[in-house]
């Protein structure tokens, strides 16, 4: 059996034929084995999908994409400031080494990762950075304020806090904390 079929075959649903990867069909009129013919595997379009490898036989990484045609989010990298007010330090680093784990699953849930906050004593300035790997931003963080367990974690954490945005009220009502401008980065 010809093992590039084989390789095809594993690679592409059997939706277009009734023949088994394992079968040879033949020819109806000379009984010969007949050359296969794997269909690609296509969306409404009729354009392959983009779930079809272009080579099946490549060792390469296929780049995935989702069903609704949106490439994989690398990050988009951001950053932000607030200040700490110098008499909640220890009780802020206090809560941070035990954030409840209803927040950690919503800040996943929100397609952020590689998310850390640092603390400068000396100017009382707390600098929280991570990648954001969602679709919508904005959409992304209106469902963090939903969620009640993070915003019962807000109403603690914001007392301890001094916003740097002119007319900030608190998390809960957005822009509490102040985003910053990257200026450099090597990977």
């Amino acid at each position: 059996m010809d093992s590039e079929l084989t390789k095809q075959s594993l690679w592409v649903p059997r939706r277009a034929s009734t023949a088994s990867p394992i079968e040879s069909p033949t020819s109806p009129t000379s009984g010969a084995p007949a050359q296969a013919s794997v269909p690609e595997h296509t969306e409404n379009d009729g354009e392959p999908s983009p779930l079809s490898p272009s080579d099946p036989t490549s060792t390469e990484p296929q780049q995935r994409q989702r069903r609704d045609s949106r490439v994989k989010n690398t990050g988009r990298r951001i950053a932000q400031i607030v200040k700490l007010k110098p008499e909640f330090v220890e009780q802020y680093k206090e809560y941070h080494a035990n954030v409840w784990p209803e927040v950690l699953k919503q800040i996943k849930e929100c397609q952020i990762r590689d998310y850390s906050i640092f603390h400068d004593p000396g100017t009382g300035i707390l600098f929280a950075s991570f990648l954001y790997v969602g679709y919508g931003f904005a959409d992304d963080m209106e469902r963090m304020r939903d969620n009640p367990k993070v915003r019962e974690w807000w109403a603690l954490t914001d007392g301890m806090q001094e916003s740097l945005v002119e007319g900030a009220v608190s998390s809960a009502d957005g822009g509490w904390w102040r985003e910053v401008e990257s200026v450099f980065y090597a990977a």
